[in-house]
């Protein structure tokens, strides 16, 4: 059939413009999109923003950025010689070895000669008649495909801040999300970092221990656990390879494919001092356990939330020597866990040195304007020789309006996503036919390359269902999407974080027209979506419409 989809045998040339597939995005979910196209037979091409693989791991390059999950549960699982081959150096992976790794993935497979660099795609346009999607990018140049395959990552629109002068400062001023390739030498310098969200909480420390002066501007605190990071020896690596089914089977067992299962007891069932101990022995542990095997009601009731939040209360003011400062980094507005937790190594000690001080720009301090010699605030200029902007990212839907995407009838994504995203388990957008999105809105999230592997998974079953009975488009339909949308609305009524701004309700006071909070994610468990996403595979996809 000459329209079936693997009309080529084998990857284009360099300089052709016609594929079955073009990915947006060399990061984790990029790199495993163009590995399941390929064993398709499918021409494709990535185009991705810089010079090399790697997505987060190759744009944020700041001090301290590391894995907040356990390494030997982040990696891909779709190789098992790629996982006997490779060695964790620590429990939680700093950023130059997971770059170092998506490195080593992309040379064992041979994927980047299907890639293309410093190629930023800025419009996609869908094709009625033809049945063809048209990506233009940054350059002019411009490709066509069947299929448009979105790997963007759901945290890769950084946002500035909006504070008057932004442009004005005459000294070094990075974002996290754009750190330079070349370390930045801190020693002897003054330095204003602008935010806490989990960025800074993790760059922070590692600033402190280097500048002459940090000064934190600090709008609203964040509750943080220790990470409590360790190297893996030799043998301990060497009995993880050796229980990787087991690890994976595991992960899939649990709400977020992350190695913790939340405790079946409701907090306030719990003797007080039991509950003290079991949340001690939390924190004492690595990981995300104080937050996501902690008891299974923290999440929803509000006494049992203000029960742990007390309790990390309580932690920080231990850590923290100077009371007034320990209060000001106790969170006031949000309970414990109804944003995600950031880990930490450190950071609250780092407001105990003599040359770290905190200032509250909601309260106390608020900032006026970036002066060029630093940041004048309502009681005075601060200067500085090195300025960071941790101002964050316009979370999920950010890099999807970032593109000029079009569907059906020339419609806008941006205008069509507008008052919230409209898909069905995430994977397809309504209106946007052959259009298939990884991590895209409403679909589950947790452990990120778990959840990839899913994604990408399912819907190269879709294509492979599609080579099969010819067909060469795909689409969702109406009713299912209405389904979705409402199973969607309901898992996250009941949440507390649901009624918390954060980059996960799609709020972002740096961006215009992020006041209003969306369900941006499946907060349902995660068992539920893999079993749905699995009926719909075994019953033929019938959810969707082919032709």
């Amino acid at each position: 059939m000459n329209d079936s989809l693997a009309v080529i045998e084998r990857p284009q040339a360099a300089n052709s413009t016609e594929f079955d597939a073009i990915v947006i995005g060399a990061g984790i979910s990029g790199i495993f999109m163009l590995y399941r196209l390929r064993e398709l037979g499918m021409a494709a091409r990535v185009f991705e923003t810089g010079t090399d693989v790697g997505g987060t791991w190759y744009w944020n390059r700041y001090p301290g950025a590391r894995f907040d999950s356990e390494s030997w549960t982040y990696g891909y699982s779709f190789s098992r010689e790629l996982m006997q081959e490779w060695d964790w150096n620590e429990h939680f992976s700093p950023q130059p070895d997971t770059l170092a790794y998506l490195n080593h993935v992309a040379d064992k497979f041979d994927l980047r000669r299907d890639m293309q660099f410093s190629s930023t795609v800025t419009a996609a346009h869908w094709d009625d008649a033809a049945n063809r999607w048209t990506v233009t990018l940054e350059s002019g140049e411009q490709a066509q495909s069947r299929f448009l395959c979105t790997a963007v990552g759901i945290l890769s629109a950084h946002t500035m801040p909006k504070i008057p002068g932004v442009e004005s400062f005459r000294g070094p001023a990075y974002h996290p999300a754009r750190w330079p390739h070349i370390p930045v030498d801190f020693t002897g310098k003054r330095v204003g970092i602008i935010g806490t969200g989990a960025t800074a909480i993790q760059a922070i420390p590692e600033i402190a221990k280097q500048a002459k002066q940090l000064t934190v501007f600090q709008r609203r605190p964040n509750w943080a656990a220790p990470l409590h990071n360790s190297k893996i020896g030799k043998a301990e690596m060497e009995a993880i390879k050796s229980r990787y089914d087991e690890i994976y089977a595991h992960c899939a067992s649990t709400p977020m494919w992350f190695i913790h299962q939340a405790d079946p007891r409701k907090t306030l069932d719990v003797p007080p001092e039991e509950r003290e101990a079991f949340w001690e022995k939390l924190y004492a542990e690595p990981g995300f356990g104080i937050w996501l095997g902690n008891f299974r009601d923290i999440g929803v009731n509000e006494e049992a939330n203000a029960a742990i939040s007390d309790f990390i209360a309580r932690k920080i003011r231990q850590r923290v020597k100077d009371p007034k400062v320990a209060e000001k980094l106790i969170p006031k507005d949000h309970g414990f866990g109804s944003r995600r937790v950031p880990l930490e190594s450190g950071y609250f000690e780092t407001f105990n040195r003599d040359n770290v001080l905190l200032v509250d720009t909601l309260n106390d301090e608020p900032i006026e304007r970036i002066m060029p010699r630093g940041v004048k605030t309502s009681k005075q200029e601060h200067e500085f020789d090195i300025l960071i902007y941790a101002t964050g990212f316009d979370g999920v839907t950010g890099a999807f309006d970032r593109i000029d995407i079009r569907g059906t009838n020339g419609v806008r994504l941006k205008d069509a996503w507008a008052d919230s995203p409209r898909t069905y388990l995430g994977m397809l957008a309504e209106g946007f036919p052959n259009m298939l999105m990884v991590l895209g809105p409403h679909t589950a999230r947790g452990n990120i390359p778990q959840a990839i592997e899913h994604s990408v998974n399912f819907q190269t079953g879709i294509l492979r269902f599609m080579q099969q009975h010819g067909y060469t488009r795909v689409e969702t339909r109406p009713e299912h999407v209405a389904e979705w949308t409402e199973t969607v609305i309901k898992a996250a009524e009941k949440l507390l974080s649901s009624k918390v701004d954060s980059w996960q309700t799609g709020v972002n006071r740096n961006v215009e027209g992020r006041s209003v909070r969306r369900v941006l994610g499946y907060n349902g468990h995660g068992v539920h979506f893999r079993r749905t996403t699995d009926q719909v595979a075994t019953g033929g996809y019938q959810e969707f419409a082919f032709r």
